[in-house]
């Protein structure tokens, strides 16, 4: 069974409160290290969302298609799009480096980016 809750032994004198407070520190130590590197690593996961809906045809109804970014930390990603129709869909995706690509984007597409990297 876990004890959660259980109290050590109270430090009886100084020593013992030296040693404790040196094993906290470890510890502390230790956990800033864990956490410079969750922030290190985070940076390269999808952490910006933006996506735009919309019909791009006369002819079908509604806004079934979409453009959907995903960039990380450094704004940095891919653009997806999905273009629906009667005969079928078609799906797009476009490398995004610090905002922009090296193929051409469509309005919705950098709709999609600037909505990804709106302050929230």
């Amino acid at each position: 069974m876990f004890n959660f809750f259980k109290k050590n032994k109270e430090p009886e004198n100084l020593k013992e409160v030296l040693r404790e407070l040196e094993g906290l520190e470890k510890k502390i130590g230790g956990l800033s290290q864990e956490l410079d590197n969750l922030k290190k690593e985070s940076k390269f996961c999808v952490q910006k969302i933006g996506i735009v809906r919309y019909n791009p045809f006369s002819e079908v109804g509604g806004d079934q298609s979409f453009s959907i970014a995903l960039l990380d930390g450094s704004d940095n990603g891919v653009v997806i799009t999905s273009l629906y129709a009667r005969d079928g869909n078609r799906a797009y995706a476009k490398p995004i480096k610090n905002c922009k690509s090296e193929y051409s984007l469509s309005n919705e597409e950098k709709q999609a980016i600037s909505r990804a990297i709106e302050p929230k």
